[in-house]
């Protein structure tokens, strides 16, 4: 496979690529204290309160919906992948926490002017060609009642000028490997990579290919999914800086 012909990933890939091994290895890339840190950021970005109504687009496991729930939001998780969402309903239920989390596919929402704000947290969006990824606006701009809010963590496309590629990304637990090939594309704006995982005796190799938009691009693609105000920030809602590693935007319907 070449990096200057991968095309965006299929939904079965998806799926694959978000399983148990993605699990297996959950603690040690967002190890609890990183996932409340993020949780906070979250809720002081969308100007939630007790009882704010929020939905995550692409839940995963629920590290960051269920903390926000404990912190008093209603909250709604969508994820297309049911291994994860088994997780993350098992840890709500752990903690007595009533989240209510739904199989579904970010590009056809369920909801309709239901939500006071939605998010789509760690590169959960870009997945898609560029019709669908911007349909998933659309579809978050509907959930949202008006004055909603939306917001997009991604990682900051003009921090890769900075790498040479490929770059790699190796993570163990106990005697588990997590092993990431990383290319980025600057001429398609995507960052794909090839997962293997060597576990249980066993070598799995998973894809990835997510396109990475620059802030005014975002504007664009908000404003004609319906919303007014476009703001832009760096990791965890601090200032953002075009050396810095995240580019974080808050829209408001």
């Amino acid at each position: 496979m070449t990096y200057d012909t991968i095309s965006p990933i299929s939904t079965s890939e998806i799926e694959t690529y978000f399983s148990e091994d993605y699990l297996h290895f959950s603690d040690v890339v967002n190890p609890p204290e990183k996932s409340d840190r993020e949780a906070g950021a979250i809720w002081d970005l969308l100007s939630l309160r007790q009882g704010s109504s929020v939905l995550e687009l692409g839940c995963g496991y629920g590290r960051i919906t269920n903390r926000l729930a404990e912190k008093g939001a209603q909250v709604t998780g969508l994820d297309i992948s049911p291994v994860v969402l088994r997780k993350a309903e098992a840890e709500a239920a752990e903690r007595r926490l009533d989240v209510e989390y739904v199989l579904g596919d970010i590009r056809s929402v369920p909801w309709r002017e239901r939500f006071d704000a939605a998010f789509l947290w760690y590169t959960t969006f870009g997945y898609f060609d560029e019709a669908d990824n911007e349909r998933v606006l659309f579809e978050a701009a509907s959930s949202l009642r008006k004055g909603g809010r939306l917001l997009i963590d991604q990682l900051n496309r003009f921090a890769f000028l900075r790498d040479k590629w490929p770059t790699y990304e190796i993570v163990q637990c106990n005697d588990d490997l997590r092993i990431d090939t990383i290319e980025y594309n600057a001429l398609t704006d995507r960052r794909n990579s090839e997962r293997i995982v060597v576990r249980n005796g066993s070598v799995r190799r998973t894809r990835l290919s997510v396109r990475h938009y620059g802030f005014s691009e975002y504007v664009r693609m908000l404003r004609n999914a319906g919303f007014e105000t476009v703001e832009a920030y760096g990791q965890e809602g601090r200032e953002f800086t075009p050396s810095g590693p995240r580019l974080v935007v808050v829209a408001r319907k």
